[in-house]
């Protein structure tokens, strides 16, 4: 992920803040819980001397007496340390409560793991340079926890499958955490079509949030914004949407919505089939939802873009009720 030196130090105010948060409630817990019990205060200053003990013992040169002694500090720090653990438990706290709070524990907090970028700080420049912020607040309320079977019938059949639409989404969501599951070891993509309102788009963001929860790195872009990076990038020669064209390559998912709303001809086209050939070429997941049929992706884009298309993703091919429209109703 490219930065500038602005954006970057923004990131960094931001994993700043997050430390100082985050030690600020672990200072508030130790306060709360030691109010409770002052044995937790005694214990402390005993692990304290035990442990400064147990030092000079290490730098002392009296050979096995010494190994024995260090033996038996050994044996009464722990027992400290079980005595303070089923005290904080005997006052209704996980046993954990008063360990160091990380919202990333990975980096914990850092933004780095040794040196290097971790996930948490990738899908942070990921929001920041494409104000993708609103997407998060979309996938806290569209994700399979929130998914309904019931605006799917089951007297609504498709006849080239015999599924119904109720049995076709439930096909559809398997596949969905099928790819998500092996996302980590298999290299699969998705292509969501279907009329209007059949929940393609709750699907991709389903897909989006247990990736993101998972530490993967995601980018969700309509076609429009897409094309419309690639645009800025080829004839405006503007340096943003450069790094961002990169980054389009490099996500380990890429969401490309409502393809077909773009105005199609042949720049698009060629975009198209660059981005997908060299996301494939990377081994990196792109998926793409629109409401195109078969018949009318093959008219608007080249046979090689299908091609690529037809031979290397998961086709899902949903149908039904307008759900948008029913929500509305109800």
């Amino acid at each position: 992920m490219s930065l500038n030196n602005s954006q970057y130090d923004t990131l960094i105010r931001q994993y700043n803040a997050r430390q100082f948060h985050n030690q600020h409630l672990l200072d508030e817990r130790i306060q709360e819980v030691y109010g409770k019990c002052p044995r937790l205060t005694e214990i402390d200053n005993e692990i304290s001397s035990i442990s400064v003990a147990s030092a000079k013992q290490l730098l002392s040169d009296d050979g096995a007496e010494d190994s024995s002694v260090l033996s038996s500090l050994k044996e009464q720090l722990a027992a400290l340390r079980l005595e303070k653990q089923n005290l904080i438990v005997s006052l209704g706290y996980p046993a954990d409560y008063l360990e160091p709070v990380y919202t990333c524990k990975d980096c914990k907090d850092t933004g780095y793991i040794g040196n290097e970028r971790c996930h948490c700080f990738v899908q942070a420049a990921i929001d920041l340079v494409y104000t993708q912020s609103n997407v998060k607040d979309i996938l806290a309320k569209e994700n399979f926890s929130n998914f309904s079977y019931a605006y799917y019938s089951k007297e609504q059949i498709n006849p080239t499958t015999g599924l119904s639409a109720y049995d076709t989404v439930k096909k559809a969501v398997a596949d969905c955490k099928s790819f998500i599951e092996h996302f980590d070891t298999s290299f699969e993509n998705l292509f969501f079509y279907g009329a209007t309102g059949v929940g393609k788009t709750f699907l991709s963001n389903c897909v989006a949030k247990e990736l993101l929860d998972k530490g993967h790195s995601v980018i969700y872009f309509t076609a429009f914004q897409l094309f419309d990076i690639f645009e800025k990038d080829t004839f405006q020669k503007d340096a943003a949407a450069s790094a961002a064209g990169q980054n389009i390559f490099d996500c380990d998912l890429l969401i490309i919505d409502d393809l077909g709303t773009e105005l199609a001809n042949s720049f698009t086209a060629s975009r198209l089939f660059l981005c997908l050939n060299e996301r494939m070429l990377r081994q990196k997941s792109t998926l793409i939802s629109t409401n195109l049929s078969i018949d009318q992706l093959a008219d608007v884009y080249s046979e090689r873009i299908c091609s690529r298309i037809f031979s290397s993703y998961t086709m899902i091919k949903l149908f039904g009720d307008d759900i948008r429209l029913k929500k509305k109703l109800h």
